[in-house]
């Protein structure tokens, strides 16, 4: 006896729609399945997981201030994922990106005019274009398996990040910890309300990124090209779509895309470098771009969902006395149950018994 998916010939419009809210709600009854295994109320637990968070105005901005990051690199994704390219190192880019972009004031904290934000938002980009472009070449030339090659310069980019806060840029009058110099003030990202919290326009500027992605992927020629370059390779080729170039414009505009995240993060709300600039971003958004159907327009919705997930489980923290780990668990829970929705929609379960189990059926 053994299961088969068999292939529908017509998915329900409607369902590819639903898909994701039914997935978003049997991760909410997993969820409530494991706080009463772990000795807490379920309805408490969901209440200071995904309300707590934003019933007061500054956790609302501290709530934009995490998806803007997730808003930018989920975009980037779906371009990637949809071009079937599988770029999993978009933390390793973040970073990159973070540190280029925060080479400026920290080289050159003497240079101080209106110029050096929209450098540094350039050099974040050329960054995170630069590290994706290692695993595209790796690819592209060499027929690497660019999941292994992005997920371990990840680790690279990390180790990369934590040699140079303790060591070449370390803060001369940081008392020895291991961050760099405070940006000053022409190096940070402006805030929006600074009367009611601390977000700032690095919000705006992944909405409009997302957007500009949404709409070249649905009306340009670009946007037709990722899309049957990664549906059906056959008909990309009679169509004339070069299939080497898509993998470095994919990776590039994911990885600009994550440098710029990197960047905004840092000229934000942490204003330096330190031995982390990310919790997990990078990764997450990966749960954001499937959320999202692999639109960067969805992408905005789930990025903004993800990102309670981080302020619910420092609110469990603190409220429950949960792990600080219950946030990965539930974004965990979140992509299976998504992705598990969307293989029952496009797939139907067939049970099959063999020769000697047909009879005595």
């Amino acid at each position: 006896m053994r299961l088969e998916l068999i292939k529908r010939s017509a998915p329900a419009p409607s369902m590819r729609i639903l898909s994701p809210l039914l997935g978003l709600f049997l991760a909410l009854i997993a969820g409530a399945i494991m706080f009463s295994a772990l000795g807490k109320a379920p309805d408490r637990a969901l209440y200071a997981f995904f309300i707590e968070p934003v019933s007061e105005m500054w956790s609302v901005h501290e709530l934009l201030i995490k998806a803007a990051p997730l808003i930018l690199m989920g975009a980037g994704l779906c371009i990637c994922f949809q071009s079937n390219n599988w770029n999993i190192g978009a933390e390793g880019q973040m970073i990159v990106g973070a540190i280029f972009g925060a080479a400026l004031p920290i080289l050159l904290p003497d240079v101080q005019n209106f110029l050096i934000l929209p450098l540094m938002l350039i050099f974040g980009i050329l960054g995170g274009m630069l590290y994706g472009f290692i695993p595209a070449l790796l690819k592209a030339k060499f027929k690497t398996n660019e999941i292994l090659t992005s997920l371990m310069l990840v680790y690279v980019a990390q180790m990369l990040l934590d040699w140079i806060v303790r060591g070449p840029w370390r803060n001369p009058e940081g008392m020895n910890f291991p961050e760099s110099r405070r940006f000053h003030e022409w190096a940070r990202i402006p805030e929006m309300i600074p009367a009611d919290g601390r977000a700032n326009w690095g919000f705006v500027i992944a909405i409009i990124v997302a957007v500009a992605l949404g709409i070249m992927l649905a009306k340009s020629l670009k946007g037709f090209e990722v899309k049957v370059i990664g549906t059906s390779p056959k008909a990309a080729q009679f169509a004339g779509f070069d299939r080497q170039k898509m993998i470095f414009f994919a990776f590039l505009l994911a990885g600009g895309c994550a440098g710029l995240a990197g960047i905004i993060e840092v000229a934000g709300a942490t204003g330096q470098l330190r031995p982390t600039v990310s919790p997990g971003y990078g990764f997450t958004a990966i749960i954001v771009a499937y959320l999202g159907r692999l639109n960067p327009i969805g992408a905005i919705v789930a990025g903004l969902v993800l990102a309670l997930t981080y302020l619910g489980g420092e609110a469990a923290q603190i409220s429950l006395g949960l792990s600080d780990k219950i946030a990965r668990v539930f974004q965990g829970l979140i992509l299976f149950f998504v992705l598990a929705c969307d293989t029952l929609i496009l797939y139907k379960i067939r049970l099959t018994f063999g020769a000697a189990h047909k009879g005595a059926a």
